[in-house]
């Protein structure tokens, strides 16, 4: 659609050939970049189909409406079309009990599917004490529909998912990683790939929050990996208006869209982390934003540098451009005591190897960018691959003036089981 889209707006009479099942998708499209009436024609050609005689079918059966579409003059509507319809939501949009509300949200499409925390203009006021930026300060317009991603829709969204005012920060540094054009969100977020963003926090806020980057970091449990994924969901959701089957067109889906946060262990990692890596001081707070659509766990086939080396190599398929390993802090030590730096396993894991097989062994992996290390995990000898194709995007992480009065407050906020 976008590409018909510029054409028309080059003079260029456009028509778009639809998928059936993306019709809702391209309207969205058309409307988004103010072209709401821009034509198309819906057609039946399976999609990514190899089979040139089911093409040509499909093609054939499309042809008279594309010409009608190309050549019949322009109605009053698509010359001039008539304002969307809008639903205004300023202030209270309703009231009632637990469950009608959790019944209002889920019927207008605001929630994730599991149960919200209503957004009280008290609860939304609580949750703006994380910053100091003003409710209607703009962080940028948020595609596919340029919603206008404010501080005080960044909150609301945060109370929803259940996040606690300590989050604003990561929250607000997450979008501006999001609306960066390196992240190519634009593309992964509705893409029928299912990508879902992957968020590394990095710096002294992981301690403060309590953010998880040892055993099960990427399971359930904790209220900062959980909340502040759910939260940039919901944002990209509600603000950015990528809804499922309509923009956000994934295949199959992806579960880590719910929430995949992880804090990088650094503490027990030999090496540089994250961050600093990407050129920020050890002190300065982070977020870090990828988005893969597989994730696996492996077990080494040794616990010595070769057995660790030949199983991630050998994991590592053609279809892959981009690579996060999630090592365990004892094979990073085991790696680093052996004398190998970060960079050098990443240089060596890039490399194609003869001794594979040529499937496995050139990995589509190459230069500096196509795979990064976070140590993370508790004890065990497994290793986590989470796979993609595009870029990883870092931004820093500000704190209000107010922060340590914040952390004392909202610091005791950890799970405490009973211990045998």
């Amino acid at each position: 659609m976008y590409d018909t889209i510029f054409a028309e707006q080059h003079h260029k009479p456009a028509v778009a050939l639809v998928n059936e099942g993306f019709v809702h998708d391209a309207r969205s499209a058309a409307s988004g970049k103010g072209m709401p009436a821009v034509r198309f024609v819906k057609e039946q050609v399976p999609c990514e189909c190899s089979v040139l005689d089911k093409i040509a079918l499909g093609v054939r059966g499309s042809m008279n409406e594309v010409i009608d579409a190309l050549t019949v003059p322009a109605r009053a509507e698509e010359v001039t079309p008539p304002p969307r319809p809008t639903e205004v939501t300023r202030g209270a949009v309703f009231s009632g009990d637990l469950q009608e509300v959790q019944r209002f949200f889920y019927n207008r499409g605001w929630t994730d599917g599991l149960p919200i925390i209503p957004p009280t203009r008290e609860r939304v006021d609580e949750m703006l004490t994380g910053t100091d930026l003003p409710p209607e300060y703009v962080v940028g317009k948020m595609i596919p529909r340029l919603g206008k991603a404010t501080i005080e829709k960044i909150a609301i969204n945060a109370v929803m998912a259940g996040a606690l005012p300590t989050a604003m920060p990561i929250l607000i540094a997450g979008v501006q990683a999001l609306l960066d054009p390196a992240s190519t969100f634009g593309t992964f977020e509705v893409s029928t790939g299912s990508w879902s963003p992957f968020y590394i926090i990095n710096g002294p806020i992981r301690q403060q929050l309590h953010i998880n980057g040892s055993s099960g970091a990427l399971s359930p449990g904790d209220i900062a990996n959980a909340s502040i994924g759910r939260a940039m969901a919901l944002i990209v959701k509600n603000t950015g208006g990528a809804r499922k089957g309509v923009e956000d067109m994934g295949v199959l889906g992806n579960p880590g869209k719910y929430s995949m946060v992880l804090g990088e262990n650094e503490e027990a990692s030999p090496w540089e982390p994250q961050h600093v890596q990407s050129g920020f001081d050890t002190s300065a707070n982070t977020v870090t934003v990828s988005f893969p659509n597989g994730y696996v766990q492996i077990v080494p086939r040794g616990s010595d540098v070769e057995g660790i080396l030949r199983t991630i190599k050998t994991r590592l398929g053609a279809r892959w451009r981009q690579a996060t390993i999630i090592m365990a802090p004892s094979h990073a030590t085991t790696m680093a005591e052996a004398g190998w730096s970060k960079a050098q396993f990443v240089s060596h894991i890039e490399q194609a190897n003869p001794d594979y097989p040529s499937n496995v062994a050139s990995t589509s992996m190459s230069g500096p960018e196509s795979v990064r290390v976070v140590v993370a995990g508790g004890p065990g000898a497994w290793v986590g691959l989470v796979l993609g194709v595009g870029r990883w995007v870092t931004k820093p992480v500000s704190v209000p003036p107010n922060w340590d009065a914040l952390v004392r407050r909202y610091g005791n906020y950890q799970p405490n089981y009973l211990r045998y």
